[in-house]
């Protein structure tokens, strides 16, 4: 089921708060903590609470969208976790040995930005094969 962008926001915020109060958390709300470890710069931001969830982030802002780059981490751990697309659990294992995880998902990202932008722009499914091609130059 898909969710609005401010039900994917409220998400994060509810594990904010379950981090703070050192809550038990679900399998998908730990990934979603370990990002937000990773990015401190966004801790201001989730402690505002639902006044976060309000803000457009645009190209023209010059700022990235905190939620659309934690999800980009979490889509890469599950795409990782199910070796979906086949091969890209190889590729995510040999970049964080390389890079350590964050740095190595960083360099994923753009990646998988660069497919998803591409698939946007031409109506289309992302494609596989030119996102698996971007990751095994890195």
């Amino acid at each position: 089921m898909f969710q609005s962008r401010d039900e994917i926001r409220l998400v994060y915020l509810k594990v904010w708060k379950k981090m703070q109060g050192q809550s038990l958390l679900e399998p998908l709300e730990a990934i979603i903590a370990d990002v937000i470890q990773l990015h401190p710069e966004y801790h201001p931001l989730l402690k505002a609470g639902e006044s976060a969830t309000e803000k457009d982030y645009t190209p023209e802002d010059g700022q990235t969208n905190p939620f659309l780059h934690m999800g980009m981490h979490i889509t890469l751990r599950e795409q990782a976790g199910g070796d979906r697309p086949v091969g890209i659990l190889v590729v995510y294992q040999k970049l964080v040995a390389q890079k350590g995880i964050h740095d190595a998902e960083h360099a994923m990202i753009e990646c998988l930005g660069e497919v998803l932008w591409t698939a946007q722009r031409n109506n289309a499914v992302p494609d596989e094969n030119a996102y698996l091609t971007c990751l095994r130059k890195l």
